[in-house]
């Protein structure tokens, strides 16, 4: 049950089978929020199974009430600014961006000033606090040398709704990439797990029991000794297109961290990976209607391609 008029949220849920931990449930149950807050809530004694507080270890049984109240958005302390935003499309329920490369997308240490939350404070007041932040909005990132289509959740319903469609994978999004190389197939799909890599904890890695990676690539074209592929997410890892190519032997064009950077890149003063996200496809979190967003290849972006064929 959703109070647009509280500024303190409830929701309920039934737990649809038995033999499942609470946290666990709920976890797969709102896809908005991270394990690590539910489990605070759940300290907090925010939840109630069957009109009762419970441990997250608690075993849920088929048809028990599960509700969870929300506190209302904590104030980060990021700071509003009045930065240009390249606006796609925009509704009741969404903005739709088109970022920039060198854009951060959150704040963080060494990056708390210039990213796509402090202008969105600037521009919106009434943006989603699902996250338990006040108005952050952001159902996905991109990295910060990534450019293209990024949506933001103008209120928790449709926080939780879009962020449910990535997690069932009804929402599909579309990249551009350029590799070093060029792929013998013209089409192909990688199903490779991803997970942190065993020694270079801030790298992912292809590792042997990690989660579930899908991957469909098409080649596009060869300017040079490079080629653009497009790349479709079948799941939606941390860095997974980086890390399936450069598994595969063809890393991004530009990419320091999985192997794609090379030397003769200083004479187009290129740096970060060559990968923008083209096309996301979503349903309307309040109508179900299928929309599509495209962002076009940036300037910097065909004059790295125009420079690879100019090399031949």
């Amino acid at each position: 049950m959703w109070d647009e008029n509280d500024r303190e949220q409830v929701i309920t849920l039934t737990s649809d089978e038995g033999g499942e931990r609470l946290d666990v449930f709920l976890a797969r149950s709102l896809e908005g929020m991270t394990r690590s807050r539910i489990q605070k809530l759940i300290r907090d004694k925010r939840v109630q199974v069957n009109c009762s507080f419970q441990r997250q270890s608690c075993v849920l049984n088929r048809g028990d009430l599960v509700e969870v109240s929300l506190p209302p958005p904590q104030e980060t302390g990021i700071v509003a600014e009045h930065l240009p935003l390249d606006i796609i499309y925009e509704d009741s329920n969404i903005l739709v961006i088109n970022k920039p490369r060198g854009m951060v997308v959150h704040p963080a240490p060494g990056h708390l000033r210039g990213t796509l939350v402090n202008a969105l404070l600037h521009y919106c007041n009434d943006l989603s606090g699902i996250g338990g932040e006040l108005r952050p909005g952001i159902v996905h990132r991109l990295d910060k040398d990534t450019s293209g289509v990024l949506v933001v959740a103008k209120h928790d319903r449709a926080h939780l709704e879009l962020s449910r469609q990535l997690q069932e994978r009804t929402a599909t999004r579309e990249y551009l990439v350029l590799v070093w190389g060029t792929p013998e197939k013209k089409e192909f799909e990688v199903y490779a797990p991803v997970a942190r890599h065993p020694r270079h904890r801030k790298k992912m890695a292809v590792v042997e029991g990690g989660r579930e990676a899908r991957t469909g690539f098409k080649l596009l074209a060869v300017p040079g000794r490079a080629s653009l592929l497009r790349a479709r997410l079948g799941t939606g890892r941390t860095h997974q297109v980086r890390v399936h190519l450069s598994y595969l032997g063809y890393p991004v064009v530009g990419d320091e961290v999985y192997g794609g950077y090379r030397e003769n890149l200083k004479r187009v003063q290129w740096k970060g990976q060559a990968l923008h996200a083209r096309r996301l496809t979503l349903d309307c979190p309040e109508t179900g209607e299928r929309l599509s967003f495209t962002a076009p290849l940036p300037r910097e972006f065909k004059e790295l391609m125009r420079w690879f064929r100019s090399q031949k």
